[in-house]
């Protein structure tokens, strides 16, 4: 467990006066410093103190990326409230059995909040701590309502809702002759189920043909990517966890097959991707760290927070490989970002 503890200020013991002064003035300043001592040493006492469970679904960029957010914001506002922080990270590795065994055991050891980072790690602590109502204050959930993370009371947290029109607008945008757009993503997600929907929609009212192809693990995933190579002039892929964490490799696929590919999110882009519109993950984290620690302190449940989004982020290298003019997407977004691919 790391422990990260801001430490009080006190008054140093202030030492007798030299051997010119008087009895009385010694007996003054002895007095003085029993009494600052005796106050720092209340005031240290004290102290609040918190302990916190950070519970990551998966391993993945994204993922990574609030987790490490998360933890910065604690540090700094423990430093920043002279309080003790003190948290533990756990990793699910996208397995349910595994997540609520963390659960159990976050409930056993009487955390005082758990951070879950993605749908399955919430919801598996939603479950854990209904018996305790430990507060839950989620982090990157796309749809609060459809994952059933609404309407509780011990449960809060960011949302990393997708704005898909953007998206597909981009997407027309830098390639208004597509005829066939690739959906991937994994049908166990329910981050992509919505998104996904608005997508048929979108490309439906266009009169534009689609694909669909789903996975539920690595393998599942590239099969599935290197089977719409030929088929499609664009693929779209939401904030899908499991499609995540093959994105370098799905990426590399639809890039030497000619093929743009448009994410939900910007560690996707920094994997490989094409580009994504959609929210900054460290502000992500920050805030669920800032909204986690105002429940302790107030003992306040707020309602979930959507992130802003509306940040395109675009891989110079990718665009390169294929060959596109993206300056279309500066007419598209207040701020557009460029990367490259990351090592």
């Amino acid at each position: 467990m790391k422990k990260f503890v801001a430490v009080l200020s006190a008054a140093a013991m202030m030492t007798t006066l030299a051997a010119c002064g008087s009895t009385a003035d010694t007996t003054a300043v002895s007095s003085a410093a029993s009494t600052e001592t005796s106050a720092a040493a209340e005031s240290t006492a004290g102290a609040k103190s918190y302990k916190i469970a950070i519970v990551q679904q998966l391993d993945h960029a994204s993922l990574d990326e609030i987790r490490t957010a998360v933890e910065a914001e604690l540090d700094a506002k423990a430093a920043e409230k002279g309080i003790t922080i003190e948290y533990k990270d756990f990793n699910g590795q996208n397995d349910a059995t595994t997540l609520n065994q963390i659960g159990t055991q976050v409930v056993s050891d009487g955390y005082d909040a758990v951070i879950p980072i993605a749908t399955l790690a919430a919801q598996c602590m939603t479950t854990a701590c209904e018996s305790t109502k430990t507060p839950v204050i989620y982090a990157a959930i796309s749809d609060p309502a459809a994952a059933d993370l609404t309407d509780i009371d011990y449960v809060t947290g960011t949302s990393d809702a997708l704005n898909t029109q953007s998206i597909m607008d981009m997407m027309f945008a830098v390639q208004p002759e597509i005829k066939t757009v690739g959906l991937l993503y994994s049908n166990s997600e329910a981050n992509s189920a919505t998104p996904i929907a608005e997508a048929k929609a979108y490309l439906d009212a266009k009169g534009i043909a689609y694909v669909e192809k789903t996975g539920n693990t690595n393998d599942e995933i590239m099969t599935a990517a290197s089977s719409l190579v030929g088929q499609v002039d664009a693929v779209f892929t939401p904030t899908d966890n499991v499609v995540m964490a093959a994105a370098a490799a799905v990426s590399d696929t639809l890039t030497k097959g000619g093929i743009p590919f448009y994410t939900g999110a910007d560690s996707f882009v920094t994997a490989g991707a094409f580009a994504t519109c959609g929210v900054n993950y460290t502000e992500l984290g920050t805030y669920t760290a800032d909204m986690a620690l105002d429940v302790l302190e107030t003992g306040t449940v707020p309602a979930y927070h959507v992130m802003d989004g509306g940040i395109i982020t675009v891989n110079t290298e990718t665009a390169a490989a294929l060959g596109i003019d993206y300056s279309a997407f500066n007419e598209l977004a207040g701020q557009v970002v460029e990367v490259t691919t990351a090592e």
